[in-house]
């Protein structure tokens, strides 16, 4: 799942990208209001997680604006702002949550998987054949056993089982799997489907020569 992370502290939104990296979701994160506008605008995105005291335009005219536009991405909030008016003020605006700073980074990995889990309702698994991924629960089962993958991996079948028979090309699996700004090496998407063919079975992710990649229907 890709999340759109909104914080202009360098020091809190790196490792907010980190955690957020590492618990398996891919990150895109921009530093201020005007940015995240436009990255909206995208429409690619699962949920964003907005900080209040930006620059450019302030975090709660962003999340208002989204909301006017009838748009229904799920909003984490997280700030300093601690009075109980901004918290009301916040989720009166559209916010699914409302985490204050400082926070532990394992709540907030937490609070972005039941903000995920409520939307969905009872989360849909995807499935192809004896595979499934549970998408929130980052949990993927084959013949019912467990198959433990590393964030990437999880990912780019994520991705791969989203479409299931559909060819994906080498570039649309990278801008999944990896964020802006993020360095991706000439073969990594390669190794990442090698490793999971060695994991899931060499047939279940087919190569169309020239063209990408697919997960066996």
């Amino acid at each position: 799942m890709r999340l759109l992370l909104v914080e202009d502290d360098p020091m809190i939104g790196r490792g907010m990208r980190q955690g957020m990296t590492d618990a398996g979701f891919t990150v895109d994160w921009v530093t201020d209001g005007r940015a995240a506008e436009l990255a909206l605008a995208n429409d690619v995105y699962d949920m964003a997680i907005l900080d209040l005291g930006l620059p450019g335009k302030d975090g709660m005219s962003v999340l208002a604006d989204l909301r006017a536009r009838r748009e229904t991405l799920p909003v984490l909030v997280v700030t300093a702002r601690d009075a109980v008016a901004d918290r009301i003020a916040g989720l009166n605006a559209g916010a699914d949550d409302y985490v204050l700073k400082p926070f532990d980074l394992d709540e907030l990995v937490a609070r972005v998987r039941a903000v995920l889990r409520r939307r969905a309702g009872s989360p849909l698994l995807l499935e192809c054949g004896e595979l499934t991924l549970d998408p929130v629960r980052k949990d993927v089962r084959l013949r019912g056993a467990p198959v433990h993958l590393s964030a990437r991996e999880f990912a780019l079948l994520e991705a791969l089982m989203q479409r299931p028979g559909a060819v994906l090309s080498r570039e649309q699996l990278e801008d999944t799997v990896y964020g802006w700004g993020e360095e991706v090496g000439s073969n990594a998407i390669e190794v990442h489907l090698h490793n999971l063919r060695r994991k899931l079975g060499a047939d279940t992710i087919r190569n169309v020569r020239g063209v990408g990649y697919k997960v066996a229907a």
